[in-house]
Formats: structure tokens, C-alpha cells, sequence
């Protein structure tokens, strides 16, 4: 199994902080650029997870990491990893 335990590999990924108005809770807006499936030029899609922050460290416009969890309630499923950069 090698050195990651009895855990595995978690899903990681980077996003901007749409919003922190909930308490340990923040909204992480993902881009992905994946080709159009019939016309196959490249497009932006974005994705929402809402994402446990314990501290309540991250503030609206961050760039942080996020790391995919068990569920900590109906709609999260991510923790905070990591506050890449602040907002300025």
C-alpha cells in the first residue's frame, strides 16, 4: 500500500473563495478548461464546494488548496488544506 495509510489518495484542489459568511464554512469557486464535447474547443466550467474552514482563516478572494474528506454535512465534503495566497 506504500505510505499513504489506510486513507488513500484524496482528490486535491485549488479555487478562489467566493464566499465566507458562514461560520468554519467557505464557498471554493474550481475553473477546469475541458474541451467541448461536440464542437472540441476548449472551455471554461466551473465548480462550488462548500468547504470546512476550522479557524475561519480564509476571507473572500484567497487562493487556497482543498482536500477531499468524509462528509461533514449535507452539501460538505472538502477541508481546507491551505491558504496559498491571501487577498490583497
Amino acid at each position: 500500500m506504500g505510505s499513504e495509510g489506510k486513507k488513500g489518495r484524496r482528490n486535491v484542489q485549488g479555487g478562489i473563495v467566493k464566499s465566507d459568511r458562514m461560520d468554519k464554512t467557505i464557498v471554493v469557486s474550481v475553473e477546469r478548461r475541458v474541451p467541448h464535447p461536440l464542437y472540441r474547443r476548449i472551455v471554461t466550467k466551473t465548480s462550488n464546494f462548500v468547504v470546512h474552514d476550522e479557524q475561519n482563516s480564509c476571507t473572500v478572494g484567497d487562493r487556497v488548496s482543498i482536500v477531499e474528506t468524509r462528509p461533514l454535512s449535507k452539501r460538505k465534503r472538502w477541508r481546507l488544506l491551505e491558504i496559498i495566497t491571501k487577498a490583497s
